[in-house]
């Protein structure tokens, strides 16, 4: 069932200074790569990979993949068959990191979760209306590029646009991406190029493994397609 809502009416900016007191990034545990790596396999049943890293080249990172305009610098799979490389196994994940200690760690999606990609400001204004509504949440991601993923069962992604079209939208004009089966996620605390590391907005709970406690799309899709459309447009007002 689709949860359907009012429209958010108050500006961006009211919204913005409203969700800053609302919801708060937790605390980042200080994790290697390798131990964190170890632990999705171990204590939650996700699959991971490892991917790139950042070496320090003349004083500046660049992505061991060498190339200087990479788009996801230390974040992106080494090789093409990487869906191959994804273990469930804590102990096969150690011996691949062991290689490379700061490698990127990757998650498969499509297997024990979906995510939904949006805007980072439209996914916290999203996350505060969802707690005001009582949701259950999944784990919920912030990258350095300013995204958020919002992460549902497996086969949310394939259902997004359908689900966002009922609600009278284009999952593409709200640059709402669902990444599923063929697509992966940067996990906590890979960190990506000079921007930042990849952290928690909610940290995944006990219940959280292998598709068990997470929401399906259909529960989450109002809020996040109205947040979005809202997002979408308060960037065309400020550049008209």
């Amino acid at each position: 069932m689709l949860f359907v809502e009012e429209p958010i009416g108050v500006t961006e900016a009211a919204q913005v200074a409203q969700v800053v007191q609302v919801v708060q990034v937790p605390q980042q545990r200080g994790e290697t790569p390798l131990d964190a790596a170890a632990r999705y396999a171990e204590v939650r049943h996700w699959d991971v990979f490892p991917g790139t890293w950042l070496d320090v080249v003349g004083g500046a990172e660049r992505c061991s993949c060498g190339d200087t305009g990479c788009a996801s610098p230390g974040a992106h799979p080494t090789r093409p068959d990487w869906a191959g490389q994804a273990t469930g196994s804590a102990a096969a994940a150690r011996r691949m990191w062991s290689q490379h200690p700061s490698s990127s760690v990757l998650l498969p999606t499509g297997r024990s979760f979906d995510a939904l990609d949006v805007p980072e400001s439209a996914g916290f204004l999203a996350l505060a209306r969802m707690d005001r509504m009582g949701l259950g949440l999944g784990p919920v991601t912030c990258t350095p590029d300013r995204r958020m993923l919002f992460f549902v069962l497996p086969g949310g992604a394939a259902k997004a646009p359908g689900l966002v079209r009922g609600l009278g939208w284009d999952a593409g004009f709200l640059d709402m991406v669902g990444r599923g089966e063929g697509h992966y996620v940067a996990a906590p605390p890979t960190r990506v190029g000079g921007r930042g590391a990849v952290q928690w907005a909610r940290r995944p709970s006990p219940a959280h493994g292998r598709g068990r406690g997470l929401p399906d799309a259909e529960e989450l899709i109002s809020p996040l397609a109205y947040a979005c459309a809202r997002e979408t447009a308060d960037a065309r007002t400020r550049l008209s």
